[in-house]
């Protein structure tokens, strides 16, 4: 190594020690939206303007085919502590969410969308509101949300209603991207698939309910691009929701889950089977040609396989009970003022 590589990395060095701890990073994903990084920047640090602690930004373009990534570099000199997180294709927002809060450093962390329907100017508030309330987890409420009434509205009312019910966790808005966390209890949490709109269930399941609240925040209507979501997300929300319920209730014991409905086939089929017994070799009759008998078997067979299964996904469970570290997403670079990191 030479001197001059020495010399910046003691400098390196050096600044990262004197340099106070960041209170808080924000984390926005962006995924096409060359036309709205720069207004939201701007409107980021017009908010943040008298937040008196350290913070960061953190951009995490999620395999952008437009300039968003060319539009976001060009916000590095602008004088934040900007990071911009290049992943190497699209991964979608949940993964996206997930490297940039793996490489926050903030004890607070704060996300929300790039499109500039979420309002940076709530972030100071609800920081305030997080530490007087003493949560772990905020999460905003869209009180006056400015979506179309059937296609986004009234789906997201009775996806919220039900996902409120199955988990426990009574909120009015999961869908809102602007959130506020504590990094100890977020950065326990991994997020996969589509499960952003899931992380008050995920984060339930490492603290009480109880240090999870909600706050109303400003919502406006898309200025730039087309939103990413239709009507099929309300499909793919079920199928999430019903993975959400599994993971919190049977992740550490899928034996009970598939057992609890080999047992119930397992009863039906003995009560079928003995009653086609006594109707048999007491009262004479033929059962060979009845279809419940085919029935009987039927649900014996399957009440077999369902608690082998959970055999099988109980010695799994124990196997691999250290969750895979493998992150969701793959860095190609991340971009800081005068240096690039692959």
């Amino acid at each position: 190594m030479t001197d001059l590589s020495n010399t910046i990395l003691e400098a390196n060095r050096a600044e990262t020690d004197t340099a106070p701890p960041v209170e808080l990073s924000v984390v926005v994903p962006i995924y096409n939206e060359e036309e709205s990084v720069g207004p939201l920047v701007t409107r980021i640090r017009e908010a943040m303007a008298d937040f008196d602690k350290p913070w960061e930004l953190i951009l995490v373009n999620d395999g952008s085919t437009d300039g968003t990534l060319v539009s976001a570099r060009k916000e590095l000199g602008s004088g934040l502590r900007l990071k911009i997180v290049e992943l190497q294709r699209n991964f979608g927002q949940t993964a996206a969410m997930q490297a940039g809060i793996d490489l926050a450093s903030g004890r607070l962390i704060a996300t929300l969308d790039g499109d500039l329907q979420n309002d940076p100017r709530d972030i100071p508030a609800m920081v305030k509101a997080i530490e007087e309330r003493e949560l772990d987890l905020l999460v905003g409420w869209r009180k006056n949300r400015q979506d179309g009434l059937l296609l986004r509205k009234i789906p997201s009312w009775c996806a919220n209603a039900l996902i409120g019910k199955i988990t426990g966790v009574k909120l009015h808005d999961y869908g809102c991207s602007l959130k506020i966390y504590q990094a100890s209890i977020i950065k326990q949490v991994k997020l996969m698939g589509e499960m952003h709109r899931f992380i008050p269930a995920w984060v339930a399941g490492v603290v009480p309910s109880s240090r999870i609240g909600e706050m109303p925040v400003t919502h406006h209507a898309r200025q730039h691009g087309t939103s990413k979501y239709g009507i099929s997300r309300t499909f793919r929300v079920i199928l999430d929701l019903l993975s959400v319920l599994f993971f919190m209730r049977y992740k550490a014991r899928p034996g009970h889950f598939f057992g609890s409905i080999g047992l119930a086939a397992g009863g039906l089929s003995a009560i079928i089977l003995f009653y086609l017994f006594i109707d048999k070799f007491v009262f004479g009759n033929d059962i060979g040609t009845r279809p419940m008998l085919i029935v009987g078997v039927m649900l014996f067979l399957s009440s077999v396989q369902l608690i082998t299964t959970g055999i099988l996904a109980e010695m799994m469970a124990r196997l691999y009970s250290g969750e895979n570290d493998t992150p969701p997403y793959i860095v190609r670079k991340v971009f800081e003022l005068d240096r690039i990191d692959a």
